[in-house]
């Protein structure tokens, strides 16, 4: 019997700094490698969307934050007969006044980057190549969401 696919939740954290640039990462796993994504990961079981969000972001760059609030969700749908995500986009303010990021998971990001909204997000053709939820996240939204 051949096992069914399930559908993933995944978390993706908008850690932004005191002059509202946030950090922005490029992927280096097989899934996604050479795109840009926030820091985030799997939602454990039990655990709250805030709470995934600043666990990642912690686990991967070392930047603590303050309590992460709903910003928006995409459903991303990688491959049809086998991965499926709905992703979760949270908002969390550095503690740091000059935070600096560490890629503590090298496996899984190759560098990380403090942006601006403008960069990422206002031309059509996008920044970077960004990782499918982030493009369908600019695809839903027109302006800064905070």
């Amino acid at each position: 019997m051949t096992a069914q696919p399930v559908v993933r939740v995944g978390v993706g954290a908008f850690v932004v700094r005191a002059d509202g640039k946030f950090l922005l990462g490029l992927r280096a796993s097989s899934h996604g490698a050479g795109t840009w994504q926030l820091p985030g990961g799997h939602l454990e079981v039990g655990e709250s969307w805030g709470d995934c969000g600043a666990r990642e972001v912690l686990e991967e760059a070392g930047v603590k934050v303050g309590t992460p609030t709903f910003v928006a969700v995409t459903n991303d749908v990688f491959d049809p007969t086998s991965k499926h995500y709905v992703t979760i986009f949270v908002k969390a303010d550095c503690i740091d006044v000059d935070p600096v990021a560490q890629v503590l998971e090298p496996e899984k990001c190759k560098c990380w980057e403090w942006v601006s909204w403008e960069q990422v997000f206002a031309s059509e053709s996008g920044y970077r190549p960004l990782f499918m939820p982030m493009t369908h996240l600019r695809e839903q939204l027109a302006k800064q969401p905070w």
